[in-house]
């Protein structure tokens, strides 16, 4: 899927669950720009601000537009993420996103 715009989109409010924030003041906006006709299978473009925020992941490919994070997996990795970064998360993996720059990803996510 060819996405034009992606960099500049227009994203939505995404309420971000308080209790997920462990720092600073981040706020989430995003945008579906595409689900299967049985909901399992989502694609869209997510971004966050700087901040420290918790979170347990669902089947997903992102690819980072913009930005930079650092992505600790419980138990597991820390990933390093920067613009044209691809990165596989599994689901119930238990996050920390600590963002540096306000980071845009483009993403797909099955269910």
């Amino acid at each position: 899927m060819n996405i034009p715009g992606i960099a500049d989109a227009d994203l939505e409010p995404e309420p971000l669950d308080p209790e997920q924030i462990v720092s600073g003041d981040p706020v989430v906006t995003g945008k579906v720009l595409w689900e299967s006709p049985d909901g399992t299978q989502i694609r869209g473009i997510w971004q966050i601000t700087p901040g420290v925020v918790t979170d347990t992941e669902a089947n997903e490919l992102f690819v980072v537009v913009s930005g930079r994070a650092t992505i600790a997996v419980e138990g597991g990795s820390v990933l390093e993420v920067g613009p044209g970064d691809a990165c596989v998360l599994r689901e119930g993996d238990r996050t920390q996103w600590t963002v540096h720059e306000t980071l845009r990803k483009a993403y797909h996510i099955s269910l």
